[in-house]
């Protein structure tokens, strides 16, 4: 198993990090635990150190769940990470009592690897402001956390803020060779490299996207190494990055865990020519964009009831990735028939309003069209 050294706390993590919030589950939606035990205990055998979980996971029930899988081993032989829920946090106690929880739930004395939950510069600012951040610090003094960091979801310019507050034992931030340039992006990756602040890396596969394709992409992978998992070369994209020190992956099957055991066990960075095929890779991807919507909602709210800028990201994202599956809980459930593009009744209030002056009634037609019609399904 790949292991990365991070110089700043002289210790040694497997590059492949078991993400504990993707579970198989039950036909009921509760983790299938039988199966979960064994892909732990295959991982951690294989020489996965580090396993982390949060507060929220699967409703709740991951922190106990692997508090109780992990409590076979010898607590000096892995990783452990989890995070604090900033959302539930209404004053400094509430840490506190948390974090108490969570000791509990997971079964031992203490955190290694100890986040604030998916900050923003908002909520960064808030924790802060109530000496949340002080009482994590003093908890860390105490032994009961070994190192502190944050996660991360928001702009540059709030990761920028967050980062330089104090000195963070690490890090973790969103990054795949789509999202370079959102939330904290490539640019982000160099500021942590800048102030040697070790990351740890969410959404490699972008919630699966890149694991999946559709053919004339698929054969580009192929082409490189037909033997390769599409999902892997975004893994090694990733961990081909020097001051990555984990990659978290969020397996569900077995099937999925042996594919990362193989790119992670005899790792290879990228060479020169698969960096090249990814780069053409993402400017075809990005070339399939259907219109130049910035989301600046100047066009909202519509009289129909229409998420005008939420129909074309969904629109845009269907065709970028040619893959129904990744946009179908966004088009069914998150806009649903109510705010789908079906309900334009072609007042042209939004046209007038657009300052990338769209063509948006002419748009929303073939949004609807598109979707309904559901081509890219595999």
């Amino acid at each position: 198993m790949e292991k990365r050294k991070m110089e700043n706390l002289g210790i040694e993590t497997s590059l492949l990090g078991f993400g504990c919030m993707r579970f198989p589950v039950t036909a009921e939606g509760k983790i299938d635990e039988p199966e979960a035990e064994r892909m732990l205990d295959k991982a951690i055998a294989a020489g996965v150190n580090y396993i982390d979980t949060a507060y929220p996971y699967h409703n709740g029930d991951s922190e106990p769940f692997v508090g109780r899988v992990l409590e076979k081993y010898d607590r000096n032989s892995f990783y452990l990470a989890t995070k604090l829920p900033c959302w539930k946090v209404e004053a400094a106690e509430d840490a506190d009592r948390i974090f108490e929880e969570q000791l509990q739930r997971l079964r031992t004395d203490y955190i290694d690897f100890y986040l604030m939950h998916a900050l923003s510069g908002d909520s960064f600012r808030k924790m802060a402001q109530m000496g949340v951040v002080e009482r994590l610090e003093r908890l860390k003094a105490e032994g009961k956390i070994k190192y502190l960091g944050f996660s991360f979801h928001d702009g540059y310019e709030a990761f920028e803020e967050i980062l330089n507050y104090r000195d963070w034992d690490f890090c973790q931030i969103q990054l795949n060779y789509m999202d370079m340039e959102s939330q904290a992006g490539l640019k982000g990756y160099r500021l942590t490299q800048e102030k040697n602040v070790p990351l740890v890396i969410m959404e490699p596969v972008k919630g699966g996207s890149l694991a999946a394709f559709a053919d004339d992409i698929t054969g580009k992978f192929r082409e490189l190494d037909p033997e390769a998992s599409t999902a892997s070369f975004a893994l090694r994209w990733v961990g081909s990055l020097p001051n990555v020190k984990v990659v978290l992956s969020g397996m569900s099957t077995m099937e999925q865990l042996d594919d990362n055991l193989k790119t992670f066990s005899v790792f290879r960075t990228l060479s020169e020519q698969e960096k090249e095929t990814i780069d053409g890779i993402v400017a075809l991807i990005n070339s399939r964009v259907q219109n130049g919507c910035t989301a600046c909602r100047y066009c909202m709210p519509c009289p129909a009831g229409v998420d005008i800028p939420g129909n074309f990201r969904v629109w845009n994202t269907y065709h970028m990735y040619q893959n129904y599956n990744m946009v179908k809980n966004s088009w069914e459930n998150g806009l649903g028939e109510e705010k789908q593009a079906r309900n334009c009744v072609k007042c042209g209030k939004c046209e007038n309003a657009c300052p990338q002056k769209l063509h948006i009634r002419e748009d929303l037609e073939k949004v609807q069209a598109d979707l309904d019609r559901k081509e890219f399904v595999f």
